[in-house]
């Protein structure tokens, strides 16, 4: 199987990692040999048909913050949407930053690929979000496959426990914590009764929250996910458009002491 990697940031290399370490076990259970033929980041591509060291493009990836330095497998000087439709992979993994507004640069990334004939895994939840309808029709059209079961519960699989092994099931409604960052952030105001600047910076030292926490602290990442959620496992046809937002940032001690004296916590539910 022949992959191209589109976005090479955290989720992108632990993906290789896993790839790398487990790849006796993949070919044993799947009877596949995954294959990275293409590696783009933030300053570029490289590709090789023959398949790339993964091992080598990690060194470089670190020591040089981007996998151009390979420069024998450079191909940064080749338009993106170009590249993705020519190179010769039959799988696309997009994993790019989120922008839940227009959903690009990877909603075109993913069009861009179902229509040349690729499959398509993203955990991008902007272009799910956004346009998920549209996106499924184009992947029937081309008679590929689009999965994003990553895009909600990476560690939780919840899309697909909910489409196939509660299929005999009726859903009648959704409800849940859908944000982990703002949940720790609660918890923490709750317990330690630290200020909500506090609980954010203890967030981002942890990895939790982005240095621009507003997709998580805004509702904006809960309220994705659960459009997300409505369209794949109820079958709705909703966008963000849809869904009232509201988000942690006037949450405060007082608010946290009210909610006490109530016997009750502040959280955020989808």
């Amino acid at each position: 199987m022949r992959i191209m990697l589109l976005g090479y940031g955290v989720v992108g290399q632990s993906l290789l990692q896993i790839i790398s370490s487990r790849f006796s076990d993949i070919h044993n259970k799947y009877g596949i040999k995954p294959r990275i033929v293409s590696i783009v980041d933030r300053q570029g591509s490289i590709s090789d048909p023959n398949g790339l060291d993964i091992s080598q493009v990690n060194k470089i990836k670190k020591k040089y913050g981007s996998v151009v330095h390979l420069s024998k497998f450079n191909t940064s000087d080749q338009n993106l949407l170009d590249l993705i439709y020519s190179t010769d992979a039959e799988v696309l993994v997009e994993v790019t930053p989120t922008n839940l507004e227009t959903g690009e640069p990877g909603l075109n990334f993913i069009k861009t690929a179902l229509q040349s004939g690729k499959h398509v895994v993203t955990a991008n939840k902007g272009p799910i979000s956004i346009a998920m309808p549209a996106l499924m029709e184009l992947a029937t059209y081309n008679n590929v496959k689009l999965l994003f079961s990553g895009s909600v519960g990476g560690g939780t699989p919840i899309l697909n426990l909910a489409k196939k092994c509660l299929e005999g099931d009726e859903i009648i409604s959704i409800e849940g914590i859908l944000n982990g960052t703002t949940n720790y952030m609660l918890t923490e105001m709750t317990e330690k009764k630290i200020s909500f600047q506090k609980a954010l910076k203890n967030a981002q030292n942890l990895g939790y929250a982005e240095a621009d926490p507003t997709m998580d602290i805004e509702g904006l990442d809960a309220a994705a996910k659960l459009v997300i959620m409505a369209n794949w496992i109820s079958g709705m046809k909703i966008t963000l458009k849809d869904v009232e937002i509201e988000g942690i940032t006037n949450v405060n001690s007082e608010v946290i002491s009210n909610a006490h004296k109530r016997n009750s916590v502040i959280k955020l539910i989808g």
